[in-house]
């Protein structure tokens, strides 16, 4: 069937994005995420629990239990390999708010060749959250 009219109208649209994060112990990672960066728990599955999905602000994260790690961390911290990428109202504000909390960043607060201010914080287990 040929389509008439406008053909963007016809698309499906992309309202947001969950990436899944491994990690090695499902308490620990949520009380990161709520405790340090401002996040709350949407769901945990399973006893003990091995899946959930954490959020701030309608932005999403889901966790994934893994026993061994699924990267080599110094490859990962090397090449600043990112398991996600948020962007924020005022990167500044949220750099000043998770300091205050004590996390310990990858990268400060730095403005980029391209013009965004970003920062990077590591989790315990080393994913690599990039905040512009």
């Amino acid at each position: 069937m040929r389509q008439t009219g406008n053909p963007a109208a016809a698309r499906a649209v992309l309202h947001s994005i969950a990436p899944q994060l491994f990690v090695a112990d499902m308490k620990r990672s949520c009380d990161f995420f709520t405790e340090k960066l401002g996040f709350r728990v949407v769901f945990l599955h399973g006893e003990p629990p091995f899946y959930g999905q954490v959020e701030r602000d309608g932005v999403r994260l889901n966790l994934r239990h893994v026993d061994a790690p699924l990267v080599d961390q110094a490859l990962r911290e090397r090449e600043d390999y990112l398991s996600a990428s948020i962007d924020a109202d005022d990167v500044q504000r949220l750099y000043a708010e998770f300091q205050a909390s004590g996390v310990a960043f990858h990268q400060p607060l730095r403005k980029e060749p391209w013009g965004a201010t970003t920062f990077i914080v590591e989790d315990p287990d080393g994913n690599l959250v990039l905040f512009a």
